[in-house]
């Protein structure tokens, strides 16, 4: 054990006290600042604006109707939009468009012209789509004997409540009080979502970043024949357990370093220069669009109740989701630092090799960041419980479905099945290790890897 912790030591301050380290170390978090700048800024800036001349046969447009972004739109007769078709570029005019006759006031589809010298971006054509759109319907409403009011009042707003987490039912201990259920309420689905999300992708990133350095450790180990002068004190399974955990450690300082400068450089950045930074941590999320509309509108749902937020938040089972994700986390790092170091050993005097030998080992993480969004839409699938047990995807999987609330049992169970693969993908990666750290100048193939595996010794 004194040798582990040696190794572990040499690993942790080698690292630490390289100028890259500290270079790096410092660079992250500038380059993030630097990203949460130019989203800001992208976000602020609503784009080119539009300057629109426009033929409306019907004479159904009106601008007080139409004009609901910064694009600004010019009404034209049929004598002026001849005359444009040739010079609207030269008269300061963007696009010239041309809305044909309305037909009835049951007619459903338009198809409307538009000329523009350079070629309109998606979201242009949408813009000026549906303010027409809502122009015409606006005229269609006003020329018929329905009025908008009754329009309106036909329109609901269905907002959907857990029975068990209202007023009257935790006061009230008569109607409800027998029933057996779930008593979150829907912010508390919200925060869910998005602290499943985060914890996912946090793994993720976890994974490819801790594992490569513990590969390229090895690597550079081997391929400068230092590992032959340590495993002559030093057992392979030894080296191999203290590179992982120093290297682990390494990790977790930086980790802890950009968690407390990342978001002071963003609060910086954003009174000094004013910029929203916010829209960095939303192009990260990889909630679908739908799922991101949902939270958006529970957002806006509750603007003012930032007690009943923080309330939700705390209400969540953090006794459970903290020492669980910690363990995922650690039991995710070691599965596949391992993995990861066992390719560092097989590797030969080509860098390169390692990208054919990394695809078993990167395929099941892919995988699973590819299932994170369907277990977050439906954290009780079966796919989720599947995905949550299997020891190369829980390690993102079951943390995104902590803040669902998932059954003890599962809970248990996949840490069971996760510290089983660590024992064993551990083992495994030693007997390659073992092997590997003294072949040189060969490729190893899946072939050779397979015997090795089967050494003793």
């Amino acid at each position: 054990m004194n040798k582990i912790w040696l190794i572990i030591k040499r690993e942790y301050t080698s690292r630490v006290l390289k100028k890259s380290f500290l270079l790096i170390t410092i660079l992250t978090p500038l380059s993030i600042v630097l990203i949460g700048v130019v989203a800001g800024l992208m976000t602020a800036s609503s784009g080119k604006s539009f300057n629109i001349a426009m033929f409306d046969e019907s004479k159904t447009i009106q601008l007080d109707k139409i004009e609901k972004n910064e694009d600004k739109y010019t009404l034209v007769d049929s004598k002026k939009f001849e005359s444009l078709k040739k010079t609207y570029s030269t008269e300061g005019f963007d696009v010239l468009v041309k809305v044909p006759k309305l037909d009835s006031l049951t007619q459903t589809s338009m198809n409307v012209q538009y000329f523009s010298k350079e070629k309109l971006s998606i979201k242009n054509i949408n813009n000026i789509e549906e303010n027409i759109d809502e122009a015409v319907e606006e005229y269609k409403l006003s020329n018929s004997s329905i009025k908008k009011e009754d329009v309106d009042n036909l329109k609901m707003s269905v907002s959907l409540e857990n029975a068990l987490n209202t007023e009257e039912s935790s006061a009230n201990s008569g109607e409800n009080s027998d029933v057996v259920g779930d008593k979150s309420s829907k912010l508390s689905s919200i925060i869910a979502t998005g602290i499943s999300g985060i914890m996912g992708f946090l793994m993720y990133m976890v994974i490819f970043i801790f594992g490569g350095m513990v590969m390229r450790s090895v690597m550079e180990e081997k391929i400068n024949r230092v590992v032959e002068v340590m495993v002559s004190t030093v057992k392979p399974f030894d080296l191999l357990l203290g590179k992982i955990i120093g290297v682990g450690l390494v990790g977790l300082t930086q980790l802890l370093i950009w968690m407390i400068l990342i978001p002071i450089g963003l609060m910086i950045t954003a009174a000094v220069l004013g910029i929203d930074t916010s829209s960095t941590a939303t192009s990260t999320n990889m909630l679908d669009p739908e799922m991101m509309k949902a939270i958006e509108e529970g957002a806006k749902a509750e603007p003012n109740k930032i007690a009943e937020f923080l309330t939700e938040f705390r209400a969540l089972n953090w006794w459970l989701i903290l020492p669980v994700f910690i363990i995922f986390f650690f039991g995710g790092y070691f599965l596949y630092s391992a993995l990861f170091a066992a390719v560092g050993a097989s590797i030969g005097d080509d860098l390169t090799e390692g990208q054919q030998l990394m695809m078993p080992i990167i395929a099941p993480v892919i995988i699973a960041f590819i299932m994170l969004q369907q277990v977050i839409v439906d954290p009780n699938s079966n796919l989720a419980i599947f995905g949550s047990m299997f020891p190369l995807f829980s390690p993102i999987i079951m943390p995104a479905r902590l803040a669902f609330d998932p059954p003890l049992w599962q809970v248990g169970l996949s840490i069971v099945f996760l510290i089983a693969g660590v024992v064993a993908v551990t083992m495994f990666a030693a007997r390659i290790y073992r092997v590997g750290i003294f072949m040189y100048g060969k490729k190893a193939s899946f072939k050779d890897i397979g015997k090795w595996l089967f050494i003793k010794g």
